[in-house]
């Protein structure tokens, strides 16, 4: 458990907290995770540093073709904004997804991905919507893909000790693209996902232009089903065709037999027929965007 609470007023001023405790100290905002994790003794830090009176952190804007969405963001505000629920819709229906009410309210979509496990839901959109966080360290600002900075489970390439995720952005979607999110779990809230589905894709005409379909937790971090994206391209969008798809993104997952989650086998299976319906869905909405 942590000895010293302190709250950094700048983005600037939350590094030098950073640097001074020389790796002793960890960001927080909502504390969902990091709290839980104290409790059970999996965090090393001594010193806590709250971001969350830093101002100008707590934003959902559109520059320049992109959304972005700053640190202190909740996942109830995600689900709630107009912006993100008109370009992003998967975002939000990923957000809403998400524990329950108090967890909805307190918890960051950045603080979901930092803590890098494969069954975050928003994670899991944001791999969808391709989407880059802002890392901002003692040398400067830079973006990353979301996709590098995962490297296991719970394994992050961006050290909360050192550094700090200012916000993130994706492109927003145009009229044109479609999008669906699928879940499948135990329950329908208060509780991690056995599996869930991200899908946008864009048509042109009667065929698929471009899809994006990212996964998880059937493996160590969330991931894209490349091979079934590559073979969407030009396809007419059709059951087979869907079929087809949810195949190829099935012999990329990985996953574990749990007593929680079922077995391997089945959540395999299961990728298969969410790909399937979720493309289904969003070839669906893009037909009555038209």
């Amino acid at each position: 458990m942590w000895q010293e609470y302190l709250f950094a007023t700048s983005v600037e001023h939350a590094l030098e907290l950073l640097g001074q405790y020389e790796g002793r100290a960890q960001l927080i905002a909502g504390g969902t995770d990091l709290v839980l994790q104290s409790q059970r003794g999996e965090c090393p830090a001594t010193v806590i540093v709250d971001i969350t009176r830093i101002p100008g952190l707590n934003y959902i804007q559109e520059q320049d073709g992109h959304i972005v969405v700053g640190a202190q963001v909740t996942h109830a505000q995600i689900a709630a904004s107009s912006l993100i629920r008109e370009k992003a819709p998967i975002l939000a229906m990923a957000c809403a997804q998400v524990g329950g009410p108090q967890i909805r309210n307190a918890g960051t979509l950045v603080g979901n991905v930092i803590n890098a496990q494969p069954a975050a839901d928003g994670a899991v959109a944001l791999f969808a919507l391709d989407a880059e966080l802002e890392v901002a360290t003692p040398e400067g600002r830079r973006w990353e893909p979301i996709a590098h900075v995962y490297r296991g489970v719970g394994v992050c390439t961006i050290n909360p000790c050192q550094e700090m995720v200012t916000a993130v952005r994706f492109r927003s979607l145009t009229g044109a693209c479609g999008c669906n999110y699928q879940r499948l779990a135990r329950r329908k809230a208060l509780t991690l996902p056995t599996l869930v589905v991200a899908v946008v894709l864009e048509m042109a005409g009667d065929a698929i232009k471009w899809a994006r379909i990212a996964i998880g937790p059937v493996a160590p971090t969330p991931y894209r089903a490349a091979d079934a994206e590559a073979y969407l391209i030009g396809k007419k969008a059709e059951e087979s065709v869907f079929a087809e798809a949810g195949r190829l993104a099935a012999a990329k997952a990985r996953p574990r037999d749990s007593l929680i989650r079922g077995s391997g086998e089945y959540r395999t299976a299961m990728v298969g027929v969410l790909v399937r319906r979720a493309l289904a869905a969003a070839a669906q909405e893009c037909h009555g965007r038209r």
